[in-house]
């Protein structure tokens, strides 16, 4: 009986265990380079702005309002677009188990969906062939796209680790509000453009408060161009790809 109870406090522990401790420890940066990883990506892309001149592009970054349950995407300091999201239901915070939207800055560290059809299941970062219409009864898998986040900050030094996402769901009525277990939610369309929009590498800030006041870009500008995900432009693309961080591995 003693023997019992001593084993059954072990498992205990031991499921315990594997709930909060992280499985990718060991693989885990260096704070001091995630801490300093925004400060370099932020110099070079002025550097490159200023010795570029006037035609130099300013990859485009994100801010992400956990106030407004909005996202917007910017560029040379233009509002290229804004979109409603659903961050979590359960907060704001980077703690194990927590299920929490982490704040602070993170940057894009891979996209995976290129291929998947509007609607894909994604599990396990990995397509299994069903295609969900917007709102289907009953399920609330990851669909279309995913754009895996980093931290760059203690505050959030757990957010890879935690596979806090930027991605498509099926529940797009509940969009706008809080309602996901920490990830950040769009719509399928949404998270689609998003997507073609930003870079590996891209920064992104996830604010408590509302976001700020930016004019909107001009049509017919690189900014615009950058926006409505044209194919035209080749050469704004290149500026833009040159600027933006170096890229990291595609996951699956």
């Amino acid at each position: 009986m003693v023997a019992e109870r001593r084993v059954g406090r072990f498992q205990r522990r031991s499921r315990d265990f594997r709930v909060t401790a992280s499985p990718y420890a060991a693989r885990r940066t260096p704070m001091f380079f995630r801490a300093t990883s925004i400060a370099l990506t932020l110099l070079a892309v002025a550097a490159r702005n200023v010795l570029g001149g006037s035609d130099a592009v300013i990859p485009p970054r994100v801010i992400i309002s956990v106030h407004d349950q909005k996202l917007m995407v910017l560029a040379n300091g233009h509002n290229l677009a804004v979109y409603p999201v659903s961050t979590s239901k359960f907060g704001i915070g980077d703690h194990w188990g927590s299920m929490s939207t982490p704040l602070g800055w993170l940057q894009v560290a891979q996209k995976i969906g290129d291929h998947a059809v509007p609607g894909q299941v994604i599990r396990n970062r990995r397509y299994t062939g069903e295609v969900l219409p917007p709102n289907a009864p009953g399920r609330d898998p990851i669909v279309s796209r995913i754009i895996w986040l980093r931290g760059l900050e203690k505050s959030n030094a757990n957010a890879f680790n935690r596979c806090i996402y930027i991605h498509g769901t099926p529940e797009e009525k509940l969009i706008g509000k809080p309602a996901s277990y920490g990830c950040v939610r769009m719509r399928t369309s949404d998270v689609i453009a998003i997507y073609n929009q930003i870079e590996l590498g891209a920064l992104v800030e996830i604010i408590p408060d509302a976001l700020p006041k930016i004019a909107p870009a001009k049509p017919n500008t690189d900014q615009g161009i950058l926006a409505s995900g044209s194919k035209s432009a080749p050469e704004t693309r290149k500026k833009v790809s040159a600027l933006a961080s170096p890229q990291l591995r595609h996951g699956a």
